[in-house]
């Protein structure tokens, strides 16, 4: 599961992005202030950061974050405009969003910063596929063959990948998968998840991988 750091000292816009990210799978610690965030800077994936905060202003505590661990990546969040500021949070941070904003925006922009960020020798292993993370290269690790994939079969694996563990509801895949939301009824998750196991499983009609949990979604666990 991501794990994101989140700096924001408005209860109620910290209270809606927090639900916004939890819910699609994201694992959320929200801080109102600077305070304690030592403890977090090497425990995280990436830290969204709001400009005007008590004590020390996002800006700040950015480049805190930044000399402690450079390979975090920031995301500024502000209700300022002016191009200096932007500029001024880009000096350090890696994207900067203006409020207020969207929250698949938001989601859209993690995801990039977190592919970015993503180390070349990242392998995750899952059953016989050997998954090279950052390219999303699988290889069967049976006859070391590689399973090619298709566009939204990549995409729904690697937001498996992003929530192992994790039960998705056909909700949370269906609006990470196709930006859209889900309605009642619709095959479409269900035909490709299929197509899916019929690549990635050596017995698509008892898949280990893509774990079906009766009446809420799917799961793949490592």
């Amino acid at each position: 599961m991501i794990r994101i750091l989140y700096i924001e000292d408005e209860k109620e816009i910290g209270q809606w992005v927090s639900k916004e990210l939890t819910e699609r799978g994201y694992d959320v610690t929200w801080l109102e202030s600077g305070e304690g965030l030592e403890q977090h800077i090497n425990s995280k994936d990436l830290a969204i950061l709001d400009v005007m905060l008590p004590g020390l202003d996002g800006f700040s505590i950015g480049k805190r974050i930044k000399r402690e661990n450079k390979d975090l990546p920031i995301l500024m969040l502000s209700a300022r405009t002016a191009v200096e500021d932007k500029i001024e949070g880009l000096h350090f941070a890696d994207d900067y969003l203006t409020k207020p904003f969207h929250p698949d925006e938001l989601v859209a922009r993690l995801e990039v910063l977190l592919r970015r960020y993503q180390k070349s020798d990242d392998v995750l292993t899952l059953q016989h596929l050997k998954i090279y993370t950052k390219d999303m290269q699988i290889i069967n690790t049976i006859d070391e063959e590689e399973i090619l994939l298709t566009g939204k079969q990549f995409y729904l694996l690697q937001y498996f990948i992003r929530h192992l563990n994790q039960i998705l509801t056909k909700e949370q895949l269906y609006e990470g998968v196709w930006g859209e939301s889900y309605i009642e009824g619709d095959k479409t998750l269900m035909v490709h998840i299929r197509y899916l196991r019929e690549k990635i499983e050596i017995n698509p009609a008892k898949p280990m991988i893509i774990e079906t949990i009766r009446g809420i979604g799917y799961r793949v666990k490592q």
